[in-house]
């Protein structure tokens, strides 16, 4: 018993040090918005329909971990502090509130929203910038509402990212525990036909011409999962899906290699973001039985190297770029945008 309860511990502080919680942060109030402004800041509007249920304790959470039997909407836009005041790829977390916005991200706006404003405010900023993509962001395991909100902030901002940013968020715990990391792989099976609507929803608007989505670790499931659902349903995926980005994804392979037969060759281009010395896929692949996770594969060596080929998937090795294994996509954004711009070019090009 107690070899076990050592395993146990063990296996926890491993997962905390690979994943990384959000230290130094206030642990509530992140998103009441804040009136300050600043010179050289930078804001990021999104829109994000989500399946957690309302957060009645914490009105500055929005929303917390629990399951909603509905999919709720929310307008949030994040102030951004100038360049020359933090490090890219890195969120600013603020120490206590109100933030700084001089150095710290800040809440400026954060309104509950229904689905028929959603639709209207896509249409909004589609007709008069011409901006005509939807890029949704969809996260993974141990993310609050509100990480989720800042990281795609960040994402969206260091990164320079065209399109209308949607965030797809799913009800995580937020918590670094055993038993959360299986609640939060049920919360993602649990909201998979949630996001399937919403890609069903922004693909029917005549303003959008097409949608990329990033996801990220566990976020990947919900979206293979997804987008094989409407390519078993409708016979393929909507032609306005155009580019998926599987950052670190927590998928067995064997599955993953499923799932995407599943989906038939008519299908977006799939780019796969992969680092072997991620220790926190290194972690699920004990979990789940030994089996490899697809986000930790070196797609130079066989059979991965074949299959990704046949499969028309681009491949990236991450693992020696700077920052932590299962979120240096996001951290050092900067190269990672350069190499997929020296492979593929303009992901919005002539198609």
């Amino acid at each position: 018993m107690f070899g076990a309860n050592r395993l146990l511990t063990a296996t926890i502080v491993s997962l905390a040090l690979a994943l990384g919680a959000c230290a130094g942060r206030p642990s509530e109030g992140v998103l009441v918005p804040d009136a300050q402004s600043a010179e050289g800041t930078s804001r990021v509007s999104m829109l994000i329909a989500t399946t957690r249920q309302r957060a009645m304790a914490d009105a500055g959470a929005m929303f917390n971990g629990e399951r909603a039997e509905n999919v709720s909407y929310a307008a949030i836009t994040v102030s951004i502090p100038p360049d020359s005041a933090r490090e890219i790829g890195k969120i600013q977390w603020p120490a206590s509130l109100p933030g700084n916005p001089a150095r710290d991200f800040v809440t400026v706006s954060a309104d509950y929203i229904d689905k028929q404003q959603l639709s209207a405010a896509v249409s909004a900023a589609a007709k008069p910038a011409g901006q005509r993509n939807v890029l949704i962001f969809v996260h993974g395991f141990n993310t609050r509402f509100d990480d989720a909100v800042y990281r795609f902030a960040q994402v969206v901002h260091d990164a320079n990212a065209p399109g209308i940013p949607v965030l797809f968020t799913w009800p995580s715990r937020g918590e670094l525990k055993l038993r959360a990391y299986t609640y939060d792989r049920e919360s993602a099976n649990y909201s998979r036909g949630a996001f399937e609507q919403l890609i069903e929803t922004l693909a029917a608007n005549p303003n959008v011409k097409d949608i990329n989505i990033v996801a990220h670790s566990m976020g990947n499931w919900v979206t293979l999962e997804a987008l094989r659902d409407m390519a078993i349903r409708n016979g393929k995926i909507g032609s306005k899906v155009r580019n998926v980005m599987l950052v670190a994804p927590d998928v067995d392979v064997d599955v993953f290699r499923t799932e995407m037969q599943s989906m038939g060759k008519s299908r977006p281009r799939f780019f796969l973001f992969a680092s072997q010395d991620d220790s926190a896929l290194s972690f699920s692949k004990s979990v789940w039985g030994g089996v490899q996770r697809i986000g930790a594969i070196d797609p130079a060596q066989e059979p991965y190297k074949s299959e990704l080929a046949q499969e028309n998937i681009e491949a990236f090795d991450l693992t020696k770029l700077k920052g932590s294994a299962h979120g240096r996509a996001f951290e050092d954004i900067t190269t990672v945008m350069t190499m997929l711009n020296d492979r593929v070019g303009d992901l919005n090009g002539p198609r």
